[in-house]
């Protein structure tokens, strides 16, 4: 296999992985956010509280419904490839705040290490988009002009 043809296939296999990338992270995403939808008033006030990290300490449940919502709801955009960029934004800033409850709790590494990689894997979302094995590239294509 030429170096050119190695190139050419890994641009065409980049659109699977995002795939690949997009629906096993939103299932993870909207199965951990889901134990927080069920989890209730006093688990959307514990996750709001968080952003005290950010010296937010006001209405707390609004920003634990807020996390709440993103993971489940941004995992449900993820997997279907809609709103993949917008998503991924708040669910990276979601991490963010994760990660940071976890450095003020003095965690170890293995507490800080999965929010801050799932940062890291919403952040390449954003910058690469859903990939044309998507329903925001059908959009694209045929609706929006």
């Amino acid at each position: 296999m030429s170096f050119h043809t190695l190139l050419a296939t890994s641009c065409q296999l980049q659109d699977y992985a995002l795939v690949l990338i997009r629906i096993l992270v939103g299932i993870m995403y909207i199965k951990h956010g889901w134990g927080k939808v069920i989890g209730g008033k006093s688990e959307w006030i514990w996750m709001g509280e968080q952003m005290k990290n950010l010296g937010i300490t006001w209405f707390p449940i609004f920003w634990g419904l807020a996390a709440t919502f993103t993971e489940f709801g941004g995992g449900i955009m993820l997997t279907l490839g809609l709103g993949t960029r917008i998503s991924a934004a708040l669910m990276a800033f979601t991490m963010f705040v994760a990660v940071l409850h976890h450095i003020s709790n003095n965690d170890s590494w293995g507490y800080i290490s999965f929010p801050l990689s799932m940062m890291v894997v919403f952040i390449g979302l954003i910058i690469s988009g859903s990939g044309s094995l998507s329903i925001d590239a059908y959009l694209l294509k045929h609706i929006i002009r």
